[in-house]
Protein backbone atom coordinates (compact mmCIF):
# COMPACT_ATOMS: atom_id res chain seq x y z
CA UNK A 1 0.00 0.00 0.00
CA UNK A 2 1.64 3.10 -1.01
CA UNK A 3 1.49 6.44 0.88
CA UNK A 4 1.77 10.17 0.22
CA UNK A 5 3.17 11.91 3.00
CA UNK A 6 3.16 15.32 0.98
CA UNK A 7 0.71 17.11 1.40
CA UNK A 8 -0.37 20.38 -0.88
CA UNK A 9 0.05 23.37 0.76
CA UNK A 10 -2.28 26.65 1.16
CA UNK A 11 -2.68 29.19 3.90
CA UNK A 12 -3.21 32.85 4.82
CA UNK A 13 -1.19 35.75 5.74
CA UNK A 14 -2.54 38.48 8.14
CA UNK A 15 -1.96 40.54 11.18
CA UNK A 16 -3.47 39.61 13.29
CA UNK A 17 -4.32 36.34 12.30
CA UNK A 18 -5.91 34.71 15.41
CA UNK A 19 -9.72 35.93 14.58
CA UNK A 20 -10.05 34.65 10.94
CA UNK A 21 -12.13 31.62 11.07
CA UNK A 22 -11.47 30.81 7.75
CA UNK A 23 -9.31 28.13 8.42
CA UNK A 24 -12.21 26.20 9.76
CA UNK A 25 -14.24 26.51 6.99
CA UNK A 26 -11.45 25.60 4.50
CA UNK A 27 -9.69 22.53 6.25
CA UNK A 28 -13.79 21.29 6.50
CA UNK A 29 -14.03 21.17 2.74
CA UNK A 30 -10.31 19.58 1.91
CA UNK A 31 -11.40 16.66 4.74
CA UNK A 32 -14.99 16.48 3.24
CA UNK A 33 -13.69 16.14 -0.20
CA UNK A 34 -10.83 13.89 0.61
CA UNK A 35 -8.14 15.94 -0.11
CA UNK A 36 -4.49 15.68 1.31
CA UNK A 37 -4.39 19.24 1.59
CA UNK A 38 -3.58 21.69 4.74
CA UNK A 39 -4.56 25.53 5.28
CA UNK A 40 -2.22 27.25 7.25
CA UNK A 41 -3.10 30.49 9.31
CA UNK A 42 0.16 32.71 9.81
CA UNK A 43 0.19 35.72 11.38
CA UNK A 44 2.83 37.59 9.57
CA UNK A 45 4.11 41.46 9.94
CA UNK A 46 4.41 43.79 7.41
CA UNK A 47 7.62 44.19 7.10
CA UNK A 48 7.84 39.89 6.93
CA UNK A 49 5.25 39.98 4.18
CA UNK A 50 8.17 39.80 1.24
CA UNK A 51 9.70 36.82 3.45
CA UNK A 52 6.51 34.77 3.62
CA UNK A 53 5.69 35.03 -0.10
CA UNK A 54 9.44 34.11 -1.07
CA UNK A 55 8.31 31.42 1.47
CA UNK A 56 5.58 29.76 0.14
CA UNK A 57 7.25 30.29 -3.65
CA UNK A 58 9.92 28.17 -1.68
CA UNK A 59 8.02 25.47 -0.21
CA UNK A 60 5.65 25.00 -3.30
CA UNK A 61 2.79 26.24 -1.71
CA UNK A 62 -0.39 26.11 -3.98
CA UNK A 63 -1.76 29.52 -2.97
CA UNK A 64 -2.89 31.76 -0.52
CA UNK A 65 -5.11 34.30 0.96
CA UNK A 66 -4.01 37.84 2.62
CA UNK A 67 -5.95 39.56 4.74
CA UNK A 68 -5.80 43.10 6.56
CA UNK A 69 -2.92 44.51 6.51
CA UNK A 70 -1.65 42.90 3.25
CA UNK A 71 -4.03 43.34 0.41
CA UNK A 72 -2.11 46.10 -1.36
CA UNK A 73 1.19 45.72 -0.28
CA UNK A 74 1.45 42.32 -1.44
CA UNK A 75 1.05 43.02 -5.25
CA UNK A 76 4.75 43.98 -5.63
CA UNK A 77 6.09 40.47 -4.88
CA UNK A 78 3.32 38.54 -7.16
CA UNK A 79 3.63 38.18 -10.51
CA UNK A 80 0.46 39.44 -12.09
CA UNK A 81 -3.65 40.21 -11.10
CA UNK A 82 -6.69 38.92 -12.69
CA UNK A 83 -8.78 41.31 -14.07
CA UNK A 84 -10.85 42.55 -11.34
CA UNK A 85 -7.93 42.70 -8.60
CA UNK A 86 -6.52 45.12 -11.04
CA UNK A 87 -9.31 47.40 -11.27
CA UNK A 88 -9.77 46.96 -7.36
CA UNK A 89 -6.30 47.66 -6.57
CA UNK A 90 -6.00 44.84 -4.25
CA UNK A 91 -5.75 41.28 -3.96
CA UNK A 92 -6.91 38.64 -0.91
CA UNK A 93 -6.39 35.27 -2.99
CA UNK A 94 -3.02 34.05 -4.26
CA UNK A 95 -2.73 31.57 -7.20
CA UNK A 96 0.02 29.72 -8.37
CA UNK A 97 -0.71 29.06 -11.77
CA UNK A 98 3.24 27.16 -13.26
CA UNK A 99 5.95 29.21 -11.63
CA UNK A 100 3.84 32.59 -11.43
CA UNK A 101 1.93 33.60 -8.63
CA UNK A 102 -1.15 35.42 -9.45
CA UNK A 103 -3.47 37.67 -7.45
CA UNK A 104 -6.87 37.76 -7.71
CA UNK A 105 -9.68 38.95 -5.24
CA UNK A 106 -12.74 37.04 -4.54
CA UNK A 107 -14.19 39.74 -1.84
CA UNK A 108 -16.71 40.91 -4.31
CA UNK A 109 -16.61 37.71 -6.22
CA UNK A 110 -18.49 36.04 -2.92
CA UNK A 111 -20.89 38.53 -2.79
CA UNK A 112 -21.92 38.29 -6.20
CA UNK A 113 -21.89 34.06 -6.03
CA UNK A 114 -24.58 34.39 -3.07
CA UNK A 115 -26.68 36.93 -5.09
CA UNK A 116 -27.23 34.73 -8.18
CA UNK A 117 -28.79 32.19 -6.21
CA UNK A 118 -31.38 35.20 -5.54
CA UNK A 119 -31.06 37.44 -8.30
CA UNK A 120 -28.95 37.69 -11.61
CA UNK A 121 -27.11 41.21 -11.52
CA UNK A 122 -27.70 41.87 -14.86
CA UNK A 123 -29.30 44.77 -15.71
CA UNK A 124 -30.04 45.69 -12.87
CA UNK A 125 -29.60 49.44 -10.26
CA UNK A 126 -27.34 49.03 -6.93
CA UNK A 127 -27.62 50.93 -4.20
CA UNK A 128 -24.10 50.25 -2.28
CA UNK A 129 -23.39 51.65 1.08
CA UNK A 130 -20.19 52.12 2.46
CA UNK A 131 -16.53 52.55 0.54
CA UNK A 132 -14.27 51.02 1.93
CA UNK A 133 -11.64 48.13 0.77
CA UNK A 134 -14.98 45.27 0.67
CA UNK A 135 -17.57 47.96 -0.77
CA UNK A 136 -14.67 48.54 -3.49
CA UNK A 137 -14.36 44.88 -4.41
CA UNK A 138 -18.15 44.00 -4.15
CA UNK A 139 -19.37 47.43 -6.97
CA UNK A 140 -16.39 46.26 -8.97
CA UNK A 141 -17.80 42.73 -9.07
CA UNK A 142 -20.93 43.92 -9.44
CA UNK A 143 -20.36 45.98 -12.27
CA UNK A 144 -18.41 43.29 -13.99
CA UNK A 145 -21.72 40.62 -13.73
CA UNK A 146 -23.64 43.24 -15.63
CA UNK A 147 -25.20 45.57 -13.16
CA UNK A 148 -26.42 48.43 -14.92
CA UNK A 149 -25.93 51.09 -12.34
CA UNK A 150 -24.14 51.54 -8.83
CA UNK A 151 -25.07 54.17 -6.59
CA UNK A 152 -22.50 54.68 -4.00
CA UNK A 153 -23.63 55.85 -0.56
CA UNK A 154 -20.89 56.97 2.01
CA UNK A 155 -20.26 59.36 5.12
CA UNK A 156 -17.14 60.17 3.48
CA UNK A 157 -17.98 62.02 0.22
CA UNK A 158 -13.92 61.57 -1.13
CA UNK A 159 -14.33 58.09 -0.44
CA UNK A 160 -17.39 57.51 -2.25
CA UNK A 161 -16.82 59.50 -5.07
CA UNK A 162 -13.23 57.55 -5.97
CA UNK A 163 -15.25 54.53 -5.70
CA UNK A 164 -18.38 55.52 -7.97
CA UNK A 165 -15.17 57.47 -10.63
CA UNK A 166 -13.71 53.85 -10.36
CA UNK A 167 -16.62 51.70 -11.40
CA UNK A 168 -17.46 54.48 -13.96
CA UNK A 169 -14.26 54.47 -15.97
CA UNK A 170 -13.13 50.97 -15.33
CA UNK A 171 -16.35 48.51 -15.51
CA UNK A 172 -19.31 48.82 -18.13
CA UNK A 173 -21.77 50.09 -15.57
CA UNK A 174 -22.69 54.01 -14.71
CA UNK A 175 -21.81 54.73 -10.98
CA UNK A 176 -22.66 57.72 -9.22
CA UNK A 177 -21.53 58.90 -5.40
CA UNK A 178 -24.67 59.78 -3.10
CA UNK A 179 -24.09 61.89 0.09
CA UNK A 180 -24.88 59.45 3.19
CA UNK A 181 -26.87 62.57 5.65
CA UNK A 182 -29.06 61.17 8.02
CA UNK A 183 -31.88 57.86 6.82
CA UNK A 184 -31.01 57.55 3.51
CA UNK A 185 -34.31 56.76 1.31
CA UNK A 186 -33.99 54.08 -1.54
CA UNK A 187 -34.79 55.14 -4.80
CA UNK A 188 -37.83 53.26 -5.78
CA UNK A 189 -36.39 52.14 -9.19
CA UNK A 190 -33.57 49.81 -7.04
CA UNK A 191 -33.21 46.33 -7.78
CA UNK A 192 -30.35 45.53 -5.17
CA UNK A 193 -29.64 46.65 -1.80
CA UNK A 194 -25.99 46.28 -0.32
CA UNK A 195 -24.51 47.08 2.74
CA UNK A 196 -20.76 47.42 3.05
CA UNK A 197 -19.78 48.70 6.60
CA UNK A 198 -19.13 47.49 9.74
CA UNK A 199 -22.19 48.98 11.15
CA UNK A 200 -23.78 45.65 12.64
CA UNK A 201 -20.41 43.38 13.40
CA UNK A 202 -19.70 41.88 16.67
CA UNK A 203 -20.11 43.61 19.11
CA UNK A 204 -22.32 46.12 17.70
CA UNK A 205 -24.62 43.73 16.94
CA UNK A 206 -27.68 46.30 17.61
CA UNK A 207 -26.51 48.29 14.80
CA UNK A 208 -28.60 49.64 12.24
CA UNK A 209 -27.18 51.30 8.58
CA UNK A 210 -28.54 54.95 8.83
CA UNK A 211 -31.29 53.89 5.79
CA UNK A 212 -35.24 55.11 5.68
CA UNK A 213 -36.24 51.66 5.98
CA UNK A 214 -39.65 52.31 4.61
CA UNK A 215 -38.36 53.28 1.41
CA UNK A 216 -37.59 49.81 1.19
CA UNK A 217 -40.06 47.51 -0.92
CA UNK A 218 -41.07 43.53 -0.70
CA UNK A 219 -39.13 43.89 -4.85
CA UNK A 220 -35.68 44.37 -3.76
CA UNK A 221 -32.77 41.97 -2.82
CA UNK A 222 -30.75 43.14 0.49
CA UNK A 223 -27.71 41.81 1.10
CA UNK A 224 -25.55 42.36 4.22
CA UNK A 225 -21.74 41.84 4.31
CA UNK A 226 -21.67 40.81 8.03
CA UNK A 227 -21.07 37.37 8.37
CA UNK A 228 -20.74 38.28 12.78
CA UNK A 229 -23.57 37.85 13.44
CA UNK A 230 -25.41 36.44 10.20
CA UNK A 231 -28.69 37.72 11.01
CA UNK A 232 -27.95 41.61 11.55
CA UNK A 233 -30.89 44.03 12.08
CA UNK A 234 -30.95 45.21 9.07
CA UNK A 235 -31.58 41.81 7.68
CA UNK A 236 -34.28 41.01 9.58
CA UNK A 237 -35.86 44.61 9.11
CA UNK A 238 -35.52 43.43 5.64
CA UNK A 239 -37.06 40.19 5.79
CA UNK A 240 -40.16 41.77 8.09
CA UNK A 241 -40.61 44.13 4.95
CA UNK A 242 -41.01 40.64 2.94
CA UNK A 243 -37.45 41.37 0.94
CA UNK A 244 -35.17 38.07 0.23
CA UNK A 245 -31.69 38.83 1.80
CA UNK A 246 -28.64 37.40 1.43
CA UNK A 247 -26.30 37.34 4.80
CA UNK A 248 -22.33 37.83 5.17
CA UNK A 249 -21.85 34.41 6.33
CA UNK A 250 -22.99 33.23 2.49
CA UNK A 251 -21.15 36.05 1.39
CA UNK A 252 -17.47 34.17 3.46
CA UNK A 253 -18.63 30.90 2.19
CA UNK A 254 -18.60 31.66 -1.40
CA UNK A 255 -15.02 33.55 -1.02
CA UNK A 256 -14.04 30.00 0.20
CA UNK A 257 -14.94 28.25 -2.37
CA UNK A 258 -14.05 30.29 -5.70
CA UNK A 259 -10.79 30.43 -3.41
CA UNK A 260 -10.72 26.46 -3.22
CA UNK A 261 -11.69 26.14 -7.05
CA UNK A 262 -8.48 28.62 -8.08
CA UNK A 263 -6.55 26.08 -5.48
CA UNK A 264 -8.02 22.69 -6.33
CA UNK A 265 -9.73 23.13 -9.50
CA UNK A 266 -12.77 21.06 -7.22
CA UNK A 267 -16.17 22.68 -6.65
CA UNK A 268 -16.18 22.37 -2.75
CA UNK A 269 -19.34 21.75 -0.59
CA UNK A 270 -20.83 25.01 0.38
CA UNK A 271 -22.91 23.40 2.96
CA UNK A 272 -20.22 21.84 4.77
CA UNK A 273 -18.17 24.69 4.95
CA UNK A 274 -21.00 26.90 6.10
CA UNK A 275 -21.81 24.54 9.14
CA UNK A 276 -18.34 24.49 9.91
CA UNK A 277 -18.52 28.26 10.36
CA UNK A 278 -21.67 27.41 12.34
CA UNK A 279 -19.97 24.81 14.51
CA UNK A 280 -17.76 27.54 15.45
CA UNK A 281 -20.27 29.67 17.51
CA UNK A 282 -18.93 32.73 16.11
Amino acid sequence: MSHDFLAQITGSFAMPAGENPTVAMIEAAYRHHGLNWRYINCEVSPENLKDAVAGARAMGWTGFNCSIPHKVAVIQHLDGLGESAEIIGAVNTIVRRGDRLIGENTDGKGFVKALRDIIDPKNRKVVLFGAGGAARAVGVEMALAGAAHITIVNRGQERGETVARLIDEKTPATSVYAAWEGAFAIPEETDIVIHATSIGLYPDVDGLPDIDLSTLRPSMVVADGIHNPPRTRLIRAAESIGCKTADGLGMLVNQGVIGIKYWTGIDADAAVMRQALLDLDL
